[in-house]
């Protein structure tokens, strides 16, 4: 089994930076790929960005990329989502996700491991 704790959310000013931490632990905590979810009131939750365990590769969302950076210390047990130049359309709750097999990084089916989630506010 593997848990994930998300950290680092806020109320932030839009045009802001917030940093996103998904500490991993348990059983092959460090060989999962990771990514970030989000998810806004009344909407579906959507894919933001993903790093993979075995050569560090990036996925963003459209909607992200330019602004949002993903990616994973050293040891492999802790993935960072930095967020700069913050929209209010970019508020949600964040989630982490992990997963061990091969599929839709995209689809958040494909994950079999999520964080309890963390509120990210930008206020305009």
């Amino acid at each position: 089994q593997v848990q994930l704790v998300e950290s680092g959310g806020g109320l932030v000013q839009a045009g802001g930076s917030l940093r996103l931490s998904c500490a991993a632990s348990g059983r092959t905590s460090t060989s999962i790929d990771m990514a970030w979810f989000r998810q806004a009131p009344g909407k579906e939750r959507e894919f933001v960005a993903a790093i993979r365990w075995n050569d560090r590769s990036t996925l963003y969302a459209d909607s992200v990329k330019g602004r949002f950076t993903i990616s994973r210390d050293n040891a492999g047990n802790t993935v960072y989502l930095q967020m700069n130049s913050l929209k209010p359309e970019d508020t949600a709750v964040y989630y982490c996700a992990g997963a061990t097999g091969r599929g839709d990084y995209y689809s958040p089916h494909f994950y079999e491991y999520w964080g309890q989630g963390t509120q990210v506010t930008a206020s305009s």
